[in-house]
């Protein structure tokens, strides 16, 4: 995915907005330094030996019921965005190690069935007075959850990637989340977080439309005529291999898709800085607006390839009972435990004293993989 119309050196010439491993603001535990990696890398590696991460590997991506071993699942999508963010950081001269370890770590706090159960959670919760975001959880999980260390609670990463957890896809209100005050939510988060919501996206959008191919929901009729990036790299592909075969039209398209996103966004990246008129990673943060983007043209194909996965994917006919059966596990297995808590476990009954039955069952059920959702599910309501 190298644009080979740059040259390295424009490639390279945001190095100097980008974050120092050697300026970090540090851990909340202070640490040995570690004798050949420096700090961002070993977060990265503190994420990959998470249980947290170990259980995205059974967390619905998009599909819940169409059981298929070549759909994405969390921790495939996770890789696909670290290797794209990874790509374009080091293209750009960004930290890549920051990149990395934010990519590996930006969708740990989605609970089972996907977005289904995200919504199903938090619509639980609000009966309750409380909300689910996984963002914030997944501060939570790095913060507390995870329990490796005898010298701390959870996995002591350092200030920026924790900042990036909560900042990389949306900006927080300080007045309604007064408890991230550290993070200076008036502040924009470095580019290194930035591109993190974009490259989620990239993956996503080709991923979703190739799985959405495979399970047949999706013709490859309607991804033409709805998105038209997607039907120019297919038209070009027929001109060169008239005789290939449609799969193969279809895998060279979606992978020119991918590349053409990759590109624009290390072209444009630099373009807006060089507007923005910034000068170092202070000047990033101080700006009023997000600075990684894409240019208008690839923004607007952006936009019209995320509104047809909505309508025809995400949202379509075919994938609203699986979407249904997810809700409404969530939610009759959330209402249990409210009634009987002394079902919960007994490591989540001993942090009631803590936190209130409704946040205490909502990070039990966030954690939870697809398949254990159901075994639980079984077990304490019934098919």
């Amino acid at each position: 995915m190298n644009p080979a119309s740059q040259s390295s050196a424009s490639l390279a010439s945001l190095a100097a907005l980008a974050v120092s491993a050697e300026q970090s603001r540090g851990r909340r535990h202070p640490e040995t330094p570690h004798r050949y990696r420096n700090d961002f890398q070993r977060d990265r590696d503190r994420v990959v030996y998470s249980r947290a991460f170990r259980r995205l590997e059974n967390k619905t991506q998009v599909f819940t019921r169409r059981f298929s071993d070549h759909f994405r699942n969390r921790l495939t999508h996770t890789i696909e965005v670290a290797q794209i963010s990874r790509t374009i950081a080091a293209a750009l001269g960004l930290n890549s190690d920051l990149v990395e370890a934010l990519a590996l770590a930006h969708d740990i706090g989605h609970p089972p069935f996907g977005h289904a159960g995200e919504k199903a959670l938090d619509a639980a919760m609000r009966n309750h007075g409380y909300s689910f975001d996984h963002n914030l959880h997944a501060l939570r999980i790095v913060e507390d959850f995870e329990s490796r260390y005898a010298d701390f609670r959870g996995l002591n990463l350092t200030f920026e990637v924790r900042e990036g957890i909560i900042k990389h896809s949306r900006d927080y209100s300080a007045a309604e989340h007064p408890e991230l005050a550290e993070y200076g939510l008036d502040r924009r988060p470095p580019l290194e977080a930035q591109l993190i919501d974009l490259t989620d996206e990239i993956a996503y959008h080709t991923a979703d439309i190739d799985d959405g191919y495979e399970s047949q929901i999706l013709s490859l009729e309607e991804i033409r005529e709805r998105v038209a990036i997607f039907d120019r790299f297919y038209q070009q592909g027929e001109r060169r291999r008239p005789q290939a075969a449609e799969k193969f039209l279809f895998n060279e398209a979606l992978r020119s898709l991918l590349d053409a996103m990759v590109t624009d966004l290390i072209e444009a990246t630099p373009e807006n800085c060089r507007r923005a008129a910034v000068r170092s990673l202070e000047d990033i943060r101080q700006h009023p607006e997000r600075l990684a983007g894409f240019s208008p043209p690839m923004d607007k194909d952006r936009r019209q390839a995320k509104e047809f996965l909505y309508q025809r994917l995400y949202f379509s006919r075919e994938l609203q009972p699986e979407k249904d059966l997810a809700e409404r596990i969530v939610t009759q297995l959330f209402d249990h435990w409210i009634a009987h808590p002394e079902a919960l476990p007994e490591s989540y009954r001993a942090r009631l004293g803590e936190q209130p039955l409704p946040r205490v069952i909502c990070d039990y059920i966030a954690g939870m993989t697809d398949p254990y959702i159901l075994q639980q599910h079984e077990a304490m309501i019934g098919g």
